[in-house]
C-alpha cells in the first residue's frame, strides 16, 4: 500500500519497524496480579521521531510563522529525506539572504492530502451514501514510508474524514457501529484487531495512529468494541481479548496502588475519603504539535500559572475528546483557565466501570473465578463512588473537582453516561431524564452544554456520539419517548443538511439553524466517520424520515 501523494523515491524504501518491550513488576505475584502490574515502556528503536524532536528548529519556525492555516498540516507532512539531513540543511541555510521557508518546506516534504468525500449522485439516499463512503474513508498502512509521523497498523481501518486522515480511538467505536449496520463485519473486526495491536505495541491506545499522539489516549471504548464484536462472534471474543482489556485497564490505573488520599498521579485520583477515581491526563506538558501556536497563545493568556501546567491541561482536554468545553474551564468561558486534570469526569469513570465489568465477564468466560470476583468488586466500588460523589441532588450526574472538593452544578450531555453504562438506579435515571429534557434537548437533538462560549464542545453544537450515548442510555431505562425525541431530532438535522449540501459533517448546530456546527480550532470537517455510524443506527431505530426530506 503506497502513501497518498508521495512522488519521490522515498515512497517505500524505508519502513517503520516497531519493537515493544513491556516490563513485568512483581515476580512473586500471581498471573492475574501480574497482568495488572504491567509497566508499559515501549522501546521503538526504529520508529520515526515526532516532528518537534526530529527537526525542532524547523518545526518551531514553521508553526510560529503560521506557514499553513492548519497547524496539523506540517506534522502530517512526509519528510522526503532523512530528518537529520533536513535539519542540518535548514540550520545551514536559514540565515542566508533571501531564504524562503515555504520553498524549503515544499522541497523537503510531501503534504498529506485530506480524506475527501464526493457528493452523492442525484437520487442517492442517505443510507446508500453512507454505505458508499466506507471504502472512500478506508485506509491500510501495514507499512508506512520512512520518517512519516503515521504509525503502521496491520489491518484496514476507517478514518473520520477531512483533516482527520488517521485512525482515532473513540471515534472508531461509533464508526464500527455503522460498519456492522452496513454488513461490514469483517472491517469492524479488523479495526478491533488494530486497537488490540496498539495496546500490545504501546501499552495503550493512542489518541490516533500518529507519533505525536502517543503521549495520551482517548475515552476508553475498547471494552465496548469487544462487546460489539461478541454480538457477531459470540463468547470467544471475550476470551480472545482478555489480555488487551487487562492491559488497557493497567494503563488507566497505573499509580493507583501507592496513591495516598488527596493525591493524584497520571490518570488516577484518590479523594480524601480514600475513594479512587480516574481523570484525563497526558504524559507530556508541552504544546500539542498539531495545535502548537494555539496552545502557545492560550498559555500566554494564563495569569499566574506555569505554562507547562496549562499545556498539560490542554493535552488532557484533548484526551477527553471534548476539546474544548466549559467543563474543563475554571471560569466556564476562557480557555486559558483550563484545568482538566483537576476534574473527575463522570463520563470517563462510567466508561471505566464498563471496562471493569467487561473484564469480569471475560474472566468468567475463561473460567478464572478469582479474576472475575476481583474485577466485579472493582466495578461495584466504582459504581458506589459514582453514586456517592458524582450525583448532584438537583437531579443529574456531574463532574467533581477533586482539588476544590466540589461537585459541579453544570448540566452537560455527559450526565447520560451512567445510564449508558447501566450504573444508575431507576429513580436517578428518571431524574436525569427529566433534567436532560428540560435543559439540553433542542430541535436538532441533544446539545452538549448550556453554555455559548465559542468552544466546539459547548452550545449550540450537538455531536453524533453523544446522541447515541443519550438514546441508548435512555432506552436502557425505558425512557423511550425522550430517546426518540433526541434521536429523531438529530436524524432530521443530519437529513436536512444532507438534502441541502449533500454531505455529512463532524458536528451540527442543533439549536434550530439547520447548519453544521462551529467553533474550535479548525473548520468544519466533512466525512464523517462517527456521524455516518450513528446515523445508520438511528435510521434503524427511527426509520420515519422528516416530511421535508427529499434526498
Amino acid at each position: 500500500m503506497t502513501f497518498p501523494l508521495v512522488r519521490h523515491a522515498y515512497r517505500s524504501t524505508r519502513l517503520l519497524a516497531f519493537s515493544a518491550s513491556v516490563v513485568l513488576l512483581g515476580a512473586c505475584a500471581t498471573a492475574t496480579d501480574r497482568s495488572e502490574m504491567w509497566s508499559y515502556q515501549t522501546v521503538q528503536q526504529h520508529q520515526a521521531l515526532p516532528p518537534d524532536q526530529a527537526y525542532p528548529e524547523l518545526f518551531t519556525a514553521v508553526q510560529q510563522q503560521w506557514l499553513f492555516d492548519d497547524q496539523k498540516h506540517f506534522v502530517d507532512a512526509l519528510p522526503l529525506k532523512p530528518p537529520a539531513t533536513i535539519r542540518a540543511d535548514y540550520l545551514a541555510q536559514r540565515a542566508n539572504p533571501g531564504f524562503d521557508l515555504k520553498r524549503f518546506v515544499a522541497d523537503n516534504f510531501e503534504p498529506s492530502g485530506a480524506a475527501e468525500t464526493q457528493k452523492p449522485q442525484t437520487g442517492t439516499d442517505i443510507r446508500e451514501h453512507i454505505d458508499n463512503l466506507w471504502p472512500v474513508l478506508t485506509r491500510h498502512y501495514e507499512k508506512v514510508p520512512a520518517y512519516s509521523s503515521m504509525l503502521p497498523l496491520p489491518y484496514p481501518y476507517v478514518v473520520p474524514g477531512g483533516r482527520f486522515r488517521e485512525l482515532y480511538y473513540w471515534d472508531s467505536y461509533f464508526t464500527m457501529l455503522g460498519l456492522v449496520e452496513s454488513g461490514q463485519t469483517k472491517l469492524a473486526r479488523q479495526m478491533l484487531d488494530n486497537f488490540a495491536y496498539l495496546i500490545d505495541t504501546y501499552g495503550h491506545i493512542p489518541n490516533g495512529n500518529r507519533t505525536y499522539y502517543l503521549s495520551r489516549s482517548q475515552p476508553p471504548f475498547f471494552s465496548y468494541m469487544v462487546e460489539l464484536e461478541a454480538k457477531t462472534e459470540g463468547d470467544e471474543v471475550y476470551r480472545r481479548y482478555l489480555p488487551q482489556l487487562q492491559k488497557e485497564y493497567a494503563y488507566w490505573m497505573e499509580g493507583s496502588q501507592t496513591l495516598k488520599p488527596g493525591e493524584a498521579a497520571q490518570h488516577v485520583v484518590r479523594l480524601a475519603d480514600g475513594t479512587l477515581f480516574n481523570r484525563y491526563w497526558d504524559a507530556s506538558d508541552t504544546p500539542r504539535q498539531e495545535s502548537y501556536m494555539q496552545d502557545k497563545e492560550t498559555a500566554a493568556k494564563a495569569a499566574n500559572r506555569p505554562v507547562n501546567e496549562v499545556y498539560r491541561d490542554l493535552r488532557a482536554g484533548a484526551e477527553s475528546g471534548w476539546d474544548y468545553t466549559s467543563r474543563w474551564l475554571g471560569d466556564g468561558k476562557t480557555l486559558a483557565t483550563i484545568r482538566t486534570t483537576a476534574i473527575v469526569p463522570v463520563d470517563l469513570n462510567s466508561l471505566l466501570y464498563h471496562l471493569e465489568t467487561t473484564i469480569a465477564v471475560a474472566c468468567e468466560k475463561n473460567a478464572m473465578s478469582t479474576c472475575t470476583q476481583r474485577y466485579s468488586q472493582r466495578a461495584e466500588a466504582r459504581k458506589a463512588a459514582i453514586e456517592k460523589h458524582l450525583w448532584n441532588n438537583k437531579g443529574y450526574y456531574a463532574d467533581y473537582d477533586w482539588q476544590k472538593n466540589q461537585l459541579s452544578d453544570q448540566i452537560t450531555a455527559a450526565t447520560l453516561y451512567p445510564l449508558y453504562a447501566g450504573i444508575a438506579n431507576s429513580d436517578k435515571a428518571r431524574q436525569t431524564a427529566l433534567t436532560v429534557e428540560k435543559n439540553l434537548v433542542k430541535t436538532g437533538g441533544l446539545v452538549t452544554t448550556q453554555i455559548h462560549n465559542g468552544q466546539q464542545w459547548d452550545s449550540p453544537n450537538g455531536w453524533a456520539p453523544l446522541q447515541w450515548i443519550a438514546v441508548e442510555g435512555l432506552r436502557r431505562y425505558d425512557q423511550q419517548d425522550l430517546a426518540r425525541t433526541i434521536g429523531q431530532g438529530f436524524l432530521d438535522q443530519v437529513q436536512t443538511l444532507f438534502t441541502k449540501e449533500h454531505k455529512l459533517v463532524e458536528k451540527y448546530d442543533v439549536e434550530g439553524s439547520s447548519q453544521g456546527g462551529g467553533g474550535g480550532e479548525y473548520k468544519l470537517q466533512d466525512g464523517f466517520g462517527w456521524t455516518n455510524g450513528v446515523t445508520l443506527k438511528l435510521l434503524d431505530l427511527y426509520q420515519q424520515p422528516p416530511a421535508n426530506a427529499q434526498p
